[in-house]
């Protein structure tokens, strides 16, 4: 299929006086940021305009949701629209999936590879860094002038999904809207520090523990590591508080790919995968019944996480044999 052009997604909304936004499970900056300005741009306009969720918002991310977020499925009733962003299946907004397919018009934006379409309108480019990269493009097309807050959003989407311009993902275009956002009055240093330098100490500790089961794999060139449940009783820190967990293995020198295996409930784990230059965790991810980037990607295996990481050990050894 083919996408849909971003002035028509922009006008549909333009037209819409009720929308949704649906934001994947496990929310991460891009998601919630892309969200959030989208957000701040359709109630600038007049609309009715929320952020449905199913799971906690992360504690570095909060400052992003201004009123934004719901949890009551029955905040709109009947919406002219839902709007999946970042996400490009119903299987990851599971709970809400049943809710989205109430809009009278249904939309994804989104920048994943493995995305499907599978909305009445869609568009999906995996070039684009972040999905917040889209999102900047559809909120000039729909006509209001831009503010700080959503600038902030935008720019918290984005240097999240690129981690802080650093990732192999990060383009020219991401500069150019980060220089522009100056001129929306964003303060860059502000948002960095809450995304970024607000970690709580339960934090740390969870960071240690986890540590312990680090393993290298395939004379070094894989990183594994993960994280139970007795670990975050243990330490008093949330699953989320894990996140950045893999990006950390991935700088270990010669590590080319790292997995965090992820306890989310017994015999429920969840996989985040990263690789740095040479490998495709994509791949390794659509295997494993998930999908995502080339260099970023997860996916949820039902095995105990004994299990589970030797599932995903298997893979990443795979992976390497196939880099030689």
């Amino acid at each position: 299929m083919k996408n849909n052009s971003l002035q028509e997604i922009a006008q549909k909304l333009n037209e819409a006086k009720s929308i949704l936004l649906f934001p994947h499970i496990n929310i991460d900056g891009d998601a919630l940021g892309s969200c959030a300005a989208i957000c701040k741009t359709l109630r600038a306009k007049g609309k009715d305009a929320w952020i449905l969720l199913e799971d906690d918002i992360p504690a570095n991310l909060r400052f992003l949701d201004k009123g934004y977020c719901t949890y009551d499925m029955d905040k709109i009733k009947n919406p002219d629209i839902c709007m999946c962003v970042d996400c490009g299946d119903l299987g990851r907004f599971p709970k809400r999936a049943e809710k989205f397919n109430e809009g009278k018009t249904t939309i994804c934006i989104d920048h994943h590879r493995t995305t499907d379409f599978f909305c009445q309108y869609n568009y999906v480019d995996s070039v684009e860094a972040a999905t917040g990269q889209i999102a900047f493009d559809l909120i000039k097309l729909m006509g209001i002038k831009p503010d700080e807050e959503i600038g902030e959003a935008i720019f918290a989407a984005i240097t999240t999904d690129t981690g802080d311009f650093q990732y192999s993902n990060t383009q020219k275009k991401s500069h150019l809207i980060a220089a522009e956002l100056y001129d929306w009055g964003v303060d860059f240093n502000k948002v960095s520090v809450e995304i970024y330098e607000n970690v709580r100490m339960e934090k740390i500790m969870l960071k240690n523990k986890a540590m312990e089961t680090l393993k290298l794999v395939g004379n070094g060139l894989g990183a594994i590591m993960h994280i139970t449940q007795e670990m975050l009783e243990e330490t008093g820190a949330a699953m989320d508080e894990s996140e950045g967990l893999a990006q950390d293995l991935r700088s270990i020198a010669g590590v080319e790919f790292s997995a965090l295996i992820k306890e989310s409930k017994p015999g429920v784990a969840r996989v985040s995968l990263r690789a740095k230059r040479r490998g495709d965790v994509a791949k390794i991810a659509q295997r494993l019944g998930g999908g995502g980037h080339t260099k970023a990607a997860g996916c949820t295996i039902n095995l105990p996480i004994e299990e589970a990481v030797a599932v995903v050990e298997e893979e990443i050894e795979k992976a390497i044999e196939e880099l030689e």
